[in-house]
């Protein structure tokens, strides 16, 4: 951490990145303190430039980065660190803040991620935040665990229905259907998409 070279403002810009998918999340500047901080608590901490303070990722939207690793590029003069990020990162609820690509002529558009999965459970949890009237990801959390898990009961035995009975299509669209309603069982429950994909990654080292 001394060898860190800061810039005039006594600041360095950090890159995060998931440590499951290898997306790039965020940029963001520490000060020596923040560095300091992330590296004795094992969560990110950043300085804000708008506010003028240190602030930890995820104190008031509780989406939180818990670090790996903390590494330095060859001059010293940026930082990566490598984070399980709970939630969605960036302020609007996606998964990563470069979620836009740009386009010919400097225009944007709405560019995939590394991940939908996330991305998609990322505006589970904005519906269950603002369970809004007519919502249907609404509606079932209203309903509780035991009625969702009977649609999950339901979107199984469809996608088998399709994979023995029905086309490619109808396969893909079922299987969808069975994706979406088990995402929001999770929510119910409190589980998150990283808690499942840390148990796959725990199955894969141990096999």
């Amino acid at each position: 951490m001394l060898a860190v070279k800061y810039d005039a403002q006594g600041l360095v810009p950090v890159v995060a990145q998931d440590a499951t998918t290898g997306e790039v999340l965020m940029v963001a500047y520490m000060n020596a303190e923040a560095v300091q901080r992330t590296a004795d608590s094992g969560d990110a901490w950043y300085w804000s430039r708008s506010r003028g303070r240190l602030w930890r990722k995820g104190e008031e939207s509780g989406h939180t980065q818990r670090v790996r690793e903390m590494r330095v590029d060859c001059d010293n003069d940026a930082l990566l660190l490598v984070v399980d990020q709970s939630g969605p990162a960036c302020h609007t609820g996606h998964r990563s803040c470069f979620y836009r690509g740009l386009a010919a002529g400097g225009e944007t558009d709405v560019a995939p991620t590394a991940d939908g999965l996330r991305d998609l459970f990322a505006r589970l949890e904005r519906r269950r935040e603002e369970m809004r009237d007519g919502s249907y990801t609404a509606t079932l959390l209203r309903g509780g665990g035991a009625a969702i898990a009977a649609k999950v009961q339901e979107e199984s035995g469809e996608v088998i229905h399709a994979a023995l009975a029905e086309t490619n299509q109808r396969l893909v669209e079922e299987t969808a259907d069975l994706l979406y309603h088990t995402l929001v069982l999770l929510l119910e429950r409190g589980v998150t998409l990283d808690d499942v994909y840390a148990e796959l990654d725990r199955r894969h080292h141990g096999r």
